[in-house]
């Protein structure tokens, strides 16, 4: 069994006796281990367990169609469910793929109310608005609270590979003391790097790498996710809860997500719709792209106008780049055989993309908000975030490169109102021209 990290936060809510507890509603893509974590969490803390998985049992939905009575709920699933017990106070009632049904989602606030079951629920398209189109009986505003669930990080596939808590515990306090990590330790962890580059954190992917240690095996397993995926382009439900696929919109995802390597790999990485297909407009792929980052599967990373926090209030809207979420799959997307020169270090024009895109995914499953900071007059910073408070810029080279933007802007301090830089790359932990390197398997411990 993997070691995930949102098992904590499932034993938190359990054992937070202030008041009646809410529903947990737990968001993600599909396939990252949302289904195994919520059933190994009831075998492990519940006595009981009922679990319903509506893309599954389609004919449960109607349970849900009546009055959102909880004695009435459970006993129609009774009747539905034969093998089911009812036990107050010591069962977990888990609705998995919540957003094909909306009144079961309405009917969260009346298991609250209620009291005597706890329930989780999961979503793997449930941040995609408008997903599902009928008017249900409403969304259960106070009664639910929403976690997020990602891919393996790094920390989580060294557990995977079994590396023990004393490497991570000298790796961490090499951070927080900014001291270098022992020699051994380094060149470890940057190869296990390059691993997890390749391998990303999705759990079967994970599995087949530890199994098997043949990355042509892990690339057949990310094509058959991202092809999964791909079937959920465009997909939603109609007033009646029946699936449909708008055309159109699926089209445009496709032609948006496939697009993603060759931008990235430009000099500036910059989205241009002009690339997806001549005369490409903003209007015409904009509801693409938020199906997209609704979904889950990319991060959107905004150029600022300035870099003063607050951040967000800095964005360009318009100005953007896309980043794939896991960049297993990333890998996966590029041509057959890149896991290969990744791991040998001879990459090519794709090398800034990856490394780029591997700190893009480390920050946004620290759920940071993703910034870049560029100028019409070259000056181009690859990522811009708070590292403990303070507005910080995050260069990622992919050999030594060097920092010129970055020195520009911590001269000008009086104009960036900026002092703080950490360039990321196979440095080990160190001060160069005031500048802090990183190595690049530090990144998901910038907090």
């Amino acid at each position: 069994m993997l070691k995930r990290k949102i098992m904590q936060i499932l034993l938190a809510w359990k054992n937070d006796n202030k008041g009646k507890r809410k529903a947990l509603v737990i968001k993600g893509l599909r396939q990252i281990g949302k289904t195994f974590i919520v059933k190994q969490f009831a075998k492990e803390n519940y006595e009981n367990c009922i679990y319903i998985n509506f893309k599954q049992s389609d004919d449960l939905k109607t349970v849900f169609d009546e009055n959102l009575d909880v004695n009435r709920i459970l006993l129609d699933l009774s009747a539905k469910l034969p093998d089911i017990k009812l036990i107050p106070f010591k069962t977990l009632i888990i609705f998995d793929e919540i957003q094909e049904c909306a009144n079961a989602r309405a009917s969260i606030k009346f298991f609250v109310e209620d009291g005597r079951y706890d329930v989780i629920a999961t979503g793997s398209l449930l941040g995609i608005r408008g997903y599902n189109k009928k008017k249900g009986k409403g969304v259960p505003t106070g009664s639910e609270h929403i976690v997020y669930m990602y891919p393996l990080d790094f920390e989580e596939f060294l557990w995977a590979k079994g590396i023990s808590s004393t490497v991570m515990d000298h790796v961490n306090d090499c951070y927080k003391n900014k001291t270098p990590v022992s020699k051994a330790v380094h060149e470890a962890l940057l190869r296990y790097f390059k691993e997890y580059i390749c391998v990303g954190g999705m759990p079967e992917a994970v599995k087949t790498f530890l199994n098997t240690g043949d990355m042509n095996q892990v690339y057949q397993e990310q094509r058959d996710i991202l092809e999964e995926y791909k079937d959920d382009f465009g997909k939603h439900l109609d007033e009646n809860e029946n699936e449909e696929i708008d055309e159109l919109l699926l089209a445009r995802i496709q032609e948006v997500f496939d697009s993603i390597p060759s931008q990235l790999a430009k000099e500036n990485k910059k989205f241009q719709f002009s690339k997806i297909k001549a005369q490409g407009r903003s209007a015409d792929y904009r509801e693409a792209i938020q199906w997209l980052v609704d979904a889950g599967m990319v991060s959107q990373c905004f150029n600022l106008s300035n870099l003063e926090a607050p951040l967000e209030g800095n964005k360009i809207d318009n100005i953007f780049k896309l980043y794939a979420r896991d960049s297993g799959l990333f890998i996966a997307m590029l041509e057959k055989g890149t896991a290969g020169e990744i791991l040998s270090g001879n990459l090519g024009v794709y090398k800034g993309a990856v490394f780029e895109n591997i700190v893009a995914d480390s920050f946004s499953k620290t759920e940071k908000k993703l910034y870049y900071f560029h100028k019409d007059s070259g000056l181009e910073i690859d990522f811009i975030t708070k590292v403990d408070g303070e507005v910080c810029l995050i260069e990622v080279k992919s050999t030594t490169g060097k920092t010129k933007s970055a020195n520009e802007i911590l001269k000008n301090f009086d104009k960036y109102k900026v002092n703080k830089c950490i360039k990321l790359g196979e440095y080990n932990v160190g001060e160069q021209n005031n500048i802090l390197t990183l190595p690049y398997y530090m990144a998901y411990l910038l907090q």
